[in-house]
């Protein structure tokens, strides 16, 4: 449809297909991928997916490639879900056909036979402890794997869990603990000819993303203790992030560093030299929030080979060398895994595409779809694609940011009129913007908002210099460069500079608060489980985050003054426009409470204010109904402090209660 046949309808109010229910219907959000093989020699693929019309129960599936559809393995009652770092990942491995999985409602370690059996633990019952990022060797026929010890925790004894690498031996569910000491681990890795190990750790108060090391041990002939005085760090340290290592199939050990700023492969043959083997200024990998992430990976066939993801390409590389970058039609690719049938199984997506399951084969370049996170049927004309724009902050430094504007095939805006704008701050702090189709974007720009979805200083993607810019700085230059991204299209009369909305999450959430706090650029904002109160979550928070304010504000009680003066519950004061509170009742990394004391204290200024609590919710939200009332809540609300009449659904008044509003 041209410009000329559109409808001329208010910004905010355009009539679209892409409603609450279609964002979140039959949706689910991928987690984990492997790979197994049957006798035969065929790939078979195992995933696991949050399923959000199933009150976000984690399930996994498998495919055996070009011979069956996708199977359910998880019955009713179970969910693969672990909460070691109470973010978890890293909740499946297989072996043999074999299935393993950490269940939600106990923790325990499950084994799987076939779909349509009944899941049996492999480990004790009645214990504290959580696993996650196992493996089993098939050399020792034994599980190695993250421990988190609660018991302590539980008894009153210790104020955080401890945490360890173990082997299991999941006919006899005896644990061993091959490393302990340091207060974080991940990637337990055993090389294929069962002789050695690895791992990475890292101390308080670093996080995973600052300096982390990477360690190599030998393992005894029957695998179960490592011979002492055997390990050894390889790589990492002070100022180094290390992570992601993986043995190749002749005995080297690959791995991510950042030593030269950005996040590349490199290598450390059998004499113990270490190598860049993918030298590039792009980062390869993302913060490990979760366990699992695997933006590489190495051909089992070929060990010269393996494949990158990197700024947006697949690329296949031998021996340093760049042999062949793949055209799949998506931009993104997630959680590599290389088959000795020459194909490589990831995740996929595109600004204008889903989480994909692909399989790519290195030969031909052919790329099949193997699963679709959701089912979106469509017209593209109603989705905004994406433009990366780097502009002007503080400091005289820059930032950047993802553009949407605001696009509709029916419609158009008035000619004397510029869009509503919403900011989008993600959560982290120390992560980003994403790049995929977001519905929940698209739920706006199709009705006319333009978005800009922000990489603030702090942010991952740009190198470590850039990664660490939030030192110190959080509550400072995240908010500074969200205001200055909006402020940035205002001044290009791209946006209506009294129309200026923000949002976000979590640490997104504590930017949103924060700039309505302390700056006077948003007329209005949404927080979802947003941080309001610094030194609360300084005091009350979970082990895998307890110290991350050491680095992003201050050493705490030391440096008091700052969360104080930094945290929005003490600034209500700076408060002049209206926000909207979403918060789960049982979110164990920002407490229900401060959004409960975030909201009386605006209500009591007189601001226009909402609170919504959604009983038995976590840190973000899973179940469809919940997910679909915070979308349509924060339209609605706009839509009253705006004045703009949006398209919305029959009862959504009745869900959202305005104080102070007339």
């Amino acid at each position: 449809m041209s410009a000329s046949t559109k409808s001329v309808k208010p910004f905010g109010e355009w009539k679209t297909p892409i409603s609450s229910a279609i964002a979140t219907a039959k949706a689910s959000r991928f987690q984990d991928l492997v790979l197994d093989a049957t006798d035969n020699g065929n790939d078979v693929v195992y995933w696991s997916e949050i399923r959000f019309d199933e009150g976000g129960r984690t399930v996994v599936s498998s495919c055996e490639v070009g011979k069956s559809e996708p199977k359910d393995w998880t019955p009713a009652g179970f969910s693969a879900r672990t909460t070691v770092h109470e973010y978890g990942g890293g909740n499946i491995f297989v072996h043999k056909g074999n299935l393993y999985f950490s269940n939600f409602s106990d923790q325990r370690l499950y084994k799987q036979l076939t779909p349509d059996s009944t899941p049996t633990p492999v480990t004790a019952a009645d214990t504290s402890y959580r696993y996650a990022n196992g493996h089993m060797s098939a050399k020792t026929n034994l599980i190695y794997i993250i421990r988190e010890d609660h018991s302590k925790v539980e008894s009153g004894q210790a104020k955080e869990p401890t945490n360890s690498v173990i082997c299991l031996d999941p006919s006899t569910q005896q644990e061993k603990v091959l490393a302990c000491g340091a207060d974080f681990y991940s990637t337990p890795k055993v090389s294929l000819d069962g002789e050695k190990i690895c791992w990475v750790q890292w101390f308080h108060p670093s996080m995973p993303w600052y300096d982390t090391e990477l360690w190599t041990a030998k393992l005894t002939k029957s695998g179960d203790a490592v011979i002492e005085g055997s390990a050894k760090k390889v790589a990492g340290g002070k100022d180094v992030s290390v992570m992601i290592p993986r043995w190749t199939p002749s005995g080297e050990l690959r791995f991510i560093s950042d030593e030269n700023n950005w996040w590349n492969v490199y290598e450390s043959a059998l004499d113990g030299s270490i190598t860049n083997i993918y030298k590039m200024d792009r980062e390869i990998g993302r913060p490990d929030w979760l366990f699992g992430n695997q933006p590489y990976d190495t051909n089992p066939s070929c060990p010269g080979e393996y494949v990158v993801s990197c700024d947006g390409l697949l690329t296949l590389m031998e021996n340093g060398v760049k042999k062949k970058t793949f055209n799949t039609g998506f931009t993104s690719h997630l959680l590599l895994n290389f088959s000795e049938s020459g194909r490589v199984y990831c995740f996929a997506h595109s600004a204008i595409q889903v989480s994909t399951l692909i399989s790519v084969n290195i030969l031909d370049g052919k790329v099949e779809i193997l699963r679709k996170s959701q089912q979106v049927d469509i017209d593209e004309g109603y989705f905004s694609k994406f433009t990366e724009i780097c502009y002007n902050t503080t400091d005289g430094e820059k930032s950047y940011a993802n553009y949407y504007k605001p696009t509709n095939k029916d419609y158009e805006g008035p000619d004397d009129e510029l869009p509503p704008l919403l900011v989008k701050a993600h959560g982290g702090p120390t992560s980003s913007a994403t790049t995929s189709l977001q519905l929940p974007i698209q739920y706006f720009t199709s009705r006319g908002f333009a978005v800009l979805d922000v990489n603030y200083r702090g942010s991952t993607g740009y190198g470590r210099e850039y990664r660490l810019k939030l030192a110190d700085k959080w509550g400072i230059y995240d908010v500074d460069d969200c205001c200055a991204a909006a402020q940035h299209l205002a001044d290009n009369k791209l946006v209506d500079k009294n129309k200026l909305c923000i949002d976000g999450g979590s640490a997104g959430g504590y930017t949103t608060l924060a700039c309505l706090a302390f700056k006077d650029v948003f007329k209005a904002g949404a927080s979802h489980y947003g941080v309001a109160d610094l030194e609360l979550l300084a005091k009350d928070t979970h082990k895998f985050e307890s110290r991350y304010l050491d680095n992003l504000i201050g050493v705490y009680p030391q440096q008091r003054d700052i969360y104080i003066q930094r945290s929005p519950i003490h600034n209500v004061d700076g408060f002049n426009s209206p926000i909207i509170f979403f918060q789960g009742t049982e979110d164990k990394v920002v407490p229900p409470n401060q959004a409960q004391m975030m909201f009386d204290s605006v209500e009591k200024k007189g601001i226009p204010c909402s609170l919504v609590m959604f009983e038995g919710e976590q840190h973000g939200f899973r179940k469809s109904e919940n997910i679909q009332t915070a979308l349509d809540g924060e339209l609605y609300f706009y839509s009253k402090i705006l004045k703009f009449n949006a398209d919305l659904p029959d009862g959504i008044s009745d869900k959202i209660s305005i104080s102070n509003y007339a």
